[in-house]
């Protein structure tokens, strides 16, 4: 992996080159091996929280890391293009617009002792800027390339704040054209509760029973693109005890495992039957 600032990367998209960066400023990754139709995100995996702010924080760590989607990137490592955040979502949040990006409270807590200066909000917004930077940059390629992409956007959810049964599986799909793309968000629901989990976990899956998509990553996208499907998955933490921050590696390689095909299975089909859908 290298580090390299956000216009060598920029450059690198446009140029398709493959590689492998970390920013400058470690604020995200991303890999790229080859340049396919579709894109892995792990928005919310990022643990790291600026030392100037430790102090200032009211929240644990293990505060910030229940609310964070652990693993998220792991789940889909082994595919081509792959960006991920490595900043908690506690400094600043990607998944959310940059005017909201920056939390007073978090789940009913006041986050902050102090407020933050002027100079710590940019710090951290500034990254938020630079990442959607390169996203913008890196859809247009692909898109360019492809004409129609796919997005699978990766988060996990807490569900034993939930006073019902929830899915192990949630799809958000309120935010994308249902008309155009429903069918292949319902495949991709479909194909998702067929894993196979251990302890005998069953793979349920639906779409907007817990949460419906509206986060800013699908949305950003949504709006600049007309041909890129983001499809905003939820997984229950059925991975890890959220309760005393123990992770199971075994339900993750699970998890990960069968996600390396069933993520290509699932864009062959779209880039299959998409000018079939635009046409009718």
């Amino acid at each position: 992996m290298q580090r390299l600032s956000v216009p060598d990367i920029i450059a690198l998209i446009k140029a398709k080159e493959p590689f492998d960066a970390v920013t400058e400023d470690y604020s995200f990754t991303l890999k790229i091996e080859a340049y396919v139709p579709y894109v892995c995100a792990a928005v919310h995996d990022g643990h790291q929280f600026r030392k100037e702010l430790w102090d200032n924080c009211l929240h644990t760590e293990y505060e910030r890391w229940f609310e964070e989607d652990p693993c998220t990137k792991e789940f889909v490592k082994t595919h081509p293009i792959v960006i991920a955040g490595c900043d908690s979502r506690f400094e600043y949040d990607l998944n959310r617009t940059p005017e909201k990006a920056i939390y007073e409270d978090a789940w009913g807590k006041k986050l902050w002792k102090d407020p933050l200066t002027p100079d710590q909000k940019k710090k951290s917004l500034s990254k938020h800027n630079t990442f959607y930077i390169v996203v913008q940059t890196l859809i247009e390629v692909l898109e360019a390339e492809f004409e129609n992409i796919i997005v699978y956007d990766m988060h996990s959810y807490n569900w034993r704040r939930w006073d019902r049964e929830v899915p192990v599986i949630n799809l958000g799909t309120s935010n994308i054209d249902t008309a155009k793309f429903g069918s292949f968000a319902e495949s991709w629901r479909a194909s998702l509760a067929q894993l196979k989990l251990p302890y005998e976990i069953k793979a349920t899956s639906k779409i907007n029973d817990t949460f419906q998509g509206n986060g800013y990553f699908l949305k950003y996208i949504t709006s600049n693109f007309n041909n890129t499907l983001v499809l905003a998955t939820e997984f229950k933490k059925v991975y890890c005890d959220e309760l005393n921050g123990l992770i199971f590696p075994e339900v993750v390689q699970a998890i990960q495992t069968q996600l390396q095909s069933k993520i290509i299975e699932h864009n062959a089909f779209f880039l299959q039957n998409i000018s079939q859908v635009k046409a009718t």
